[in-house]
């Protein structure tokens, strides 16, 4: 089972794709977040809702899910993609 992305709320936890956990940090849709993440350093920042690999803790609930992402955020991770692959 998968999660909307846009079904993301404040105080969701996230893993990256890269393993790096985050805290989600606004109620907003689409396909940019603000998130703090814990990496080498822990950093409040955006970040792409496709580089988000699973969810940790959904509406204060342990959850292990994907996200899944809308035809638009789907799109738009592919222009990035060719962009920077």
């Amino acid at each position: 089972m998968s999660v909307p992305s846009n079904d993301l709320k404040k105080g969701d936890k996230v893993v990256l794709n890269n393993g790096w956990k985050a805290t989600i940090e606004d109620n907003m849709r689409g396909n940019a977040r603000l998130a703090t993440v814990e990496g080498y350093f822990t950093e409040m920042g955006s970040i792409y809702v496709w580089d988000i690999g699973c969810i940790e803790m959904l509406a204060g609930e342990s959850v292990s899910e994907t996200v899944q992402l809308t035809d638009k955020q789907l799109k738009a991770k592919a222009e990035v993609d060719t962009l920077f692959k």
